[in-house]
């Protein structure tokens, strides 16, 4: 009895050892390709294997179809494991067609059947169908890399990894990323790439991890999903197949398997050797040939296109056209481009602009490696004497006193003259006299401004290489720099019709209470600048402009009443009531005496600006004279100003006026 009981345990032993080896040999594989592996595998729909390469293709570009492979032999769980668990590792990818939006993804699947033919190939991806999706018979474990966003089954994007127990709708889900041990984070990542992109799935016990990442990194130490599952509640009978689906439906792609490993045992998975998996094929878009129709638009399209461009070229060429001539090629390094003075003026756009007058209109604008500039525009019809003009205003430009605002250039276009001067940041004096929103000057400063303007006048006619006459000195024509220095610019009275020939005695120009009574029947000369000089002294003491017929008639000349005040021994009762009283009583007295004896009705009375310099800068004595010196307080009759309608077309507004000392 005890040698048949020892045979029979033996016996036992012997085949359960069988068993045991029996599920070693099955306990796991390795695919670097599926080449030699078409036996191993139960393929139907669209899936197969390309040969030689040995990729295994689960659909292909066509729509409503699906494909299954799964490894034909099952992996039985019996009684005699206590544990049910498992390890894989496989490379795959997802290609889109060209032109086309992609397909609805892959599925890694664990079922206990191999038939689907009840399943549709559509978003079901080639496992359920719409009365199997979510019943406990189906028996399915499913790992979806899903490139398609379903309100159906609420998907959370669409490029999204899942984990379906019997269902499409994912009891856990995540976007497509994997774990940067580098970065500490997680890295998104396109499913529907056509990149290789590695998948693992590793089940122990209860405990479900899923970790994908490029071909390019390895295993990251934390998964993308984890979820606690209890396999042997839903595989009842213990009996798994592993294996791939895909389905296209109405949107398609190419979905691959390059290499497989898998084993019962994590620590006896195989590691998948990326240099022999096979290369993915990379689908280009058809070339459509091009129909005779669609050639001819092309050809149409482009001839309008064309004859835009030459549109805009001839426009753009037309709006910075300029008058050239000869001659002007000796100018040439004071000539700007009219382009140059557009682009630095922005178009001469009005938020630029610093002024307006009868000559035309000043902007602002910059210019690079000058600076900030000011361009006037002057409107011009003149048919004859350019050249002569032209030589006079480089001849201006060559002049140089630091109380001269500078003459940089100029620009001649169509019917417009353009020229470009330094621009002054504190704009012209009459700002500050007679505008409120303006600090008022203090006496230094205007007595600053007086020195300098009579320094400038006193150089235009006497230290430059020919007498220059201004002809329209006042506050508004002196403008003034950073350091309120002033500086004797922005002229604009000298009147050109044959240039060079003397003006007429009718041809007074200038501005009403500034000019010399002699002017209506003498030429214009140094002494009628003295004479504005004198009326500019008395403006910029007095606050007031010299004619004013908005007052009362006994104020209303500023040269009778600053003398009418003289008579009344209150002379300093004509400042500026801005002041405040804070001036010096002598320094005023003087200037407004010296202002009174510029102003001289007899010409020959009035100092030159040589001896107004020396008189204001307090080098000489004023003369003796009296309000009762021939000439003196007397304001030149209104009726010999000047007519204010606007000049003729045949005049040009310019800025200086020469006047050679031999008379031409």
């Amino acid at each position: 009895m005890a040698s048949e009981r020892l045979h029979l345990i033996l016996l036992v032993i012997f085949n359960h050892l069988i068993s045991l080896l029996s599920q070693q040999e099955e306990a796991g594989f390795v695919y670097n390709g599926f080449g030699q592996a078409e036996t191993d595998f139960h393929l139907d729909g669209a899936a197969k294997i390309l040969f030689p390469d040995g990729l295994l293709q689960l659909t292909n570009a066509s729509s409503q179809q699906m494909g299954h492979a799964f490894f034909k032999k099952p992996f039985k769980f019996d009684s005699f494991d206590r544990k049910l668990s498992f390890s894989t590792h496989f490379v795959c990818a997802l290609v889109p067609k060209p032109g086309a939006d992609g397909g609805h993804g892959i599925a890694f699947v664990v079922s206990s059947s191999i038939d689907f033919t009840q399943a549709d190939p559509t978003q079901y991806l080639g496992v359920f169908n719409i009365s199997t999706n979510g019943s406990p018979s189906s028996q399915l474990l499913a790992i979806e890399l899903d490139t398609v966003e379903s309100a159906e089954f609420d998907d959370i994007d669409k490029n999204h990894v899942g984990i379906d127990i019997n269902s499409l709708n994912s009891v856990e889900s995540a976007s497509a990323s994997y774990f940067s041990d580098t970065k500490g984070k997680n890295q998104s990542i396109k499913l529907l790439s056509g990149d290789p992109l590695q998948v693992w799935v590793d089940y122990e016990g209860t405990l479900l991890n899923v970790t994908v990442a490029p071909l390019s990194i390895q295993k990251p130490n934390h998964p993308l999903l984890s979820r606690s599952i209890n396999l042997t509640e839903i595989f009842l009978d213990r009996t798994l197949f592993f294996g791939f689906s895909a389905s296209t439906g109405s949107l398609v792609s190419y979905q691959y398997i390059l290499g497989w490993s898998f084993s019962r045992n994590r620590m006896l998975l195989q590691r998948l050797d990326f240099s022999k998996l096979p290369q993915i094929p990379h689908p280009r878009a058809k070339k459509k040939q091009t129909s005779p129709l669609l050639i001819a638009l092309l050809v149409l399209i482009a001839l309008i296109m064309l004859a835009v461009l030459g549109g805009v070229y001839l426009y753009r060429r037309k709006k910075y056209a300029e008058v050239r001539e000869a001659w002007e090629k000796e100018y040439g390094p004071h000539r700007f481009s009219y382009k140059s003075l557009y682009k630095a003026t922005k178009g001469f756009d009005k938020d630029g602009r610093l002024g307006k007058g009868g000559f035309g209109e000043v902007y602002r604008g910059n210019l690079p490696r000058v600076g900030d500039i000011a361009v006037k525009r002057v409107c011009h019809d003149a048919k004859q004497g350019m050249k002569q003009f032209v030589a006079e205003v480089v001849t201006m430009g060559s002049l140089k006193h630091r109380n001269l605002v500078p003459l940089l250039g100029y620009c001649r276009r169509k019917g417009e003259l353009l020229l470009v001067y330094e621009y002054m940041c504190n704009g012209s004096l009459d700002q500050y006299l007679f505008h409120r929103k303006n600090p008022a000057l203090s006496w230094p400063q205007r007595l600053v401004i007086l020195k300098d303007i009579a320094s400038a006048l006193s150089y235009l006619h006497t230290g430059a290489n020919q007498v220059v006459l201004h002809r329209d000195i006042k506050a508004s024509n002196v403008m003034l720099d950073s350091n309120f220095n002033g500086r004797l610019g922005d002229f604009g009275m000298a009147r050109f019709e044959d240039y060079g020939d003397s003006l007429p005695a009718t041809a007074a120009v200038g501005t009403m209470g500034y000019m010399a009574p002699e002017l209506t029947t003498m030429k214009t000369c140094t002494r009628t600048d003295v004479y504005a000089f004198g009326a500019f002294m008395l403006e910029v003491s007095c606050g007031r402009r010299p004619l004013d017929p908005k007052i009362s008639a006994e104020k209303r000349h500023l040269i009778k009443w600053v003398c009418d005040c003289w008579r009344r021994d209150s002379l300093v009762d004509a400042i500026d009531r801005r002041l405040g009283g804070k001036y010096s009583a002598e320094e005023a007295e003087i200037v407004l005496k010296l202002g009174l004896l510029c102003t001289n009705m007899v010409a020959e009375s009035r100092p030159t600006m040589e001896q107004v310099v020396q008189y204001i800068y307090w080098n000489l004595p004023l003369p003796n004279f009296s309000p009762e010196s021939p000439g003196i307080g007397v304001s030149a009759p209104s009726t010999l100003a000047p007519s204010t309608s606007p000049p003729s077309r045949n005049s040009i507004f310019v800025t200086h006026t020469i006047t050679y000392r031999d008379g031409r």
